[in-house]
C-alpha cells in the first residue's frame, strides 16, 4: 500500500512553531526532528501508511523540541534559533503543499504584542487613576433615616 501525507495544520508563537499531524488512532510513530527538518512517519488503525517530511523555513533547536501523541493526532512543539521572529510559512520553499494549512484556531497575530499590551496597561493605569481621584464625598443630608 502507498503512503501517503498526513493533513498538517501549523501555527507559529514567539518561542515554538507547532504541527499537527491529524491522524487518529495512530501507531508506529516516528518523528525526526534536524535543525532545518521534520520527517513524520506512522499508520492509523486501519494500516494506512503516512509520511510527511518538511524542510523548514528557519533553524529550530531540535534537542529543545518535542512531539505529543494524542488519539486524534500527533503534536510538535519545535523551539526556534530565533525567538520572537515571526515564520510566515512552515516551509523553506514559498510553496504550500496540499496537506499543510495553517491552524486558525490557534493562530494568532503576536508580533507587536508588547506595544499593545503596554498600551492597554498604559490605559488600565490612566482609568485606574480617574477612579481613584474621586474629590469629596457627597453630602448625604437628604437620606431617610427610616428604612
Amino acid at each position: 500500500m502507498a503512503r501517503q501525507p498526513a493533513k498538517t495544520l501549523w501555527y507559529d508563537r514567539p518561542r515554538y512553531v507547532y504541527l499537527e499531524f491529524c491522524v487518529e488512532d495512530s501507531r508506529d510513530v516516528e518523528v525526526v526532528i534536524e535543525e532545518q527538518r521534520l520527517v513524520f512517519s506512522c499508520k492509523n488503525a486501519d494500516g494506512v501508511e503516512f509520511y510527511n517530511e518538511i524542510d523548514l523555513y528557519a533553524r529550530v533547536n531540535s534537542k529543545d523540541s518535542r512531539e505529543k501523541r494524542s488519539d486524534r493526532s500527533i503534536t510538535c512543539f519545535m523551539r526556534k534559533w530565533k525567538e520572537k521572529v515571526a515564520w510566515p510559512r512552515v516551509t523553506k520553499e514559498n510553496i504550500k503543499p496540499a496537506w499543510l494549512s495553517v491552524d486558525f484556531d490557534n493562530w494568532r497575530d503576536w508580533e507587536g504584542d508588547e506595544e499593545l499590551e503596554r498600551a492597554m496597561m498604559e490605559e488600565y493605569a490612566e482609568l485606574l487613576e480617574k477612579v481613584t481621584d474621586k474629590g469629596p464625598p457627597p453630602a448625604m443630608d437628604d437620606l431617610d433615616d427610616e428604612l
